[in-house]
């Protein structure tokens, strides 16, 4: 693989990315790029699958599990959410029999969804209204919703009640929230994606990166949702930048949340090596040029080889401690998915 652009050149990268996991690989990479004075445009497409009405208000709960991240606001012990929060707003919403008792807003999260409502209710596109609520903090990079079109996931489930079949709806963070993805999805659909268009920017940032990656999301219903809105899988096959993931998946586990459930509804097994082949290879009609593994599945390598995925093994849980070479763990999965990209040597140390 190798760099689109010359050194001298800000170093364009798009992500593509969901929840927590897509916004701490964010900040690690926008962190250490700046640390190493590495000139740099970065453009995160976001996936609003998760976006609901609730309590008269647009939550976007990826978006802003993204900007609270790069903003230094979030709170870290869960990783969404804004930190030293509070709940009144919500526990009187609740008394009045509002809302969604298991899905608890804080209050200064509340002002955000007041002030997207407000702004998407003067005709503003989310697009625009993301931009604007993003402007409040200058954290070095550009969000962008993946549509600005409503696109919401919801999770048609096995014997539940409220149909003759047997089988119910409910929306997705219903399913991930309340039920913990514990009663079994029969399929996962995604309403408004196929009338859905890539917001202003998608097209053009994917199309004109040196480097697009997949941070360690969702593959079903974050980074699946994004590539369903038309044009985004092309835009990724047709882009000539390598195109490198980070797998969610350690050891046969999720690294976080309850991916498994999501994989298993859609038949994929829940290892390292199923997801880089559930994506596939470019060369051969699918999406990755590079797949980093955890050393815990450096076995699956070589078979990623045979599939037409270049990949390499090391350990893969982002964590903020500094080892013996100056680098954190997210310091180190950062570097290895842009030299795998081709642009290491762009990044490398700045000399004393």
């Amino acid at each position: 693989m190798s760099p689109t652009s010359s050194a001298t050149a800000p170093l364009r990268i798009a992500l593509l990315a969901g929840g927590v996991g897509g916004a701490r690989f964010t900040r690690g990479l926008r962190d250490l790029l700046a640390r190493r004075d590495v000139p740099a445009e970065l453009t995160v497409v976001v996936n609003t699958g998760d976006d609901m009405w609730l309590d008269g208000l647009r939550v976007c709960p990826d978006l802003d599990t993204v900007m609270y991240t790069l903003a230094g606001v979030v709170h870290e012990g869960q990783g969404w959410g804004r930190d030293s929060e509070t709940a009144r707003v919500s526990a009187e919403l609740h008394a009045y029999g509002l809302g969604w008792p298991w899905f608890t807003l804080g209050d200064l999260d509340i002002a955000t969804h007041v002030a997207r409502t407000e702004l998407l209710r003067r005709g503003l596109p989310l697009s625009e209204v993301t931009a604007r609520l993003s402007e409040r903090w200058e954290f070095g990079a550009r969000l962008l919703p993946m549509s600005d079109q409503s696109v919401e996931t919801h999770v048609e489930l096995d014997g539940g009640s409220g149909a003759s079949d047997g089988r119910r709806t409910v929306h997705f963070e219903e399913w991930w929230v309340r039920l913990r993805a514990a009663t079994p999805a029969r399929r996962f659909v995604q309403v408004g994606v196929e009338d859905a268009r890539p917001a202003p920017g998608v097209l053009e940032a994917i199309a004109g990166a040196d480097v697009v990656l997949l941070p360690p999301s969702n593959p079903v219903v974050s980074i699946g949702t994004v590539l369903g809105v038309p044009g985004i899988r092309e835009a990724l096959r047709a882009t000539s930048a390598p195109v490198v993931g980070v797998a969610p998946i350690v050891g046969g586990a999720p690294v976080r949340g309850m991916a498994d459930a999501c994989l298993t509804t859609i038949g994929v097994e829940t290892t390292a090596l199923a997801v880089g082949e559930h994506y596939g290879a470019r060369s051969r009609g699918g999406l990755l040029d590079g797949w980093l593994v955890d050393t815990a599945d450096a076995d699956s390598v070589p078979a990623l080889a045979v599939a037409g995925i270049e990949a390499r093994a090391l350990p893969l849980l982002m964590g903020d401690g500094v080892g013996p070479d100056g680098l954190t763990a997210t310091d180190a999965i950062v570097l290895a998915a842009l030299d795998l990209a081709g642009v290491g040597s762009r990044v490398a140390p700045t000399a004393a």
